[in-house]
């Protein structure tokens, strides 16, 4: 990365390894803090949010598909966003969001499937035994799905995963009580024994 001072302005020329610029890009008025720390926000947060991704996808092309679209979402607007005090749970909401976006596109694109007599789906790529549980998971309502994510992949407290998920710690508990609940429900029927 090199930098260059024009008569007004600080500009940046990124010359390699950037996911997000090619060596020809230049980047106009710029606060130089804020291009570093970006990068190694990148570094530090990407395997998580991909965990937590794959969790709630069930497909590793699928979480980083998500993965790279809230990094993206990150980066236009991090001189914004570096200034919150948890930048990583802002990233981890746009990645909910989306991940709710692709639920529904997914859901809407397997009805046109039946409507057209192909059934065939691509399968999820988790192990066996991984499968049955974040498929339940997944089946859950998408509140109890992202809090069950949250507290349990990423190891998240309640007042985070309120903050993720822009409501009260209360209601978060709410969200994983219940889920534990249909979890329970949903994991006894499919193993075969009763309630």
């Amino acid at each position: 990365m090199t930098l260059r001072k024009s008569s007004s302005q600080a500009q940046v020329t990124r010359s390699s390894g950037d996911p997000f610029c090619d060596a020809e890009t230049t980047v106009g008025p710029v606060v130089m803090a804020a291009t570093r720390p970006f990068e190694s926000f990148y570094q530090q947060e990407y395997r998580s949010v991909l965990g937590l991704a794959y969790a709630l996808t069930g497909s590793s092309n699928g979480a980083e598909d998500l993965t790279q679209e809230a990094f993206l979402a990150a980066h236009r607007n991090w001189a914004k966003i570096s200034s919150y005090e948890k930048p990583e749970a802002w990233v981890r909401k746009v990645l909910a969001n989306l991940s709710v976006s692709l639920f529904r596109k997914t859901a809407r694109e397997a009805r046109a499937l039946l409507r057209m007599g192909k059934t065939d789906d691509v399968l999820p790529d988790l192990e066996a035994e991984d499968a049955e549980f974040w498929g339940a998971v997944r089946s859950l309502p998408r509140r109890q799905c992202h809090a069950i994510a949250l507290f349990y992949l990423e190891d998240r407290s309640v007042a985070d995963i309120a903050e993720i998920l822009e409501c009260s710690p209360s209601t978060v508990k709410v969200h994983l009580h219940k889920g534990r609940i249909n979890l329970g429900k949903k994991l006894a029927i499919d193993s075969g024994e009763d309630s």
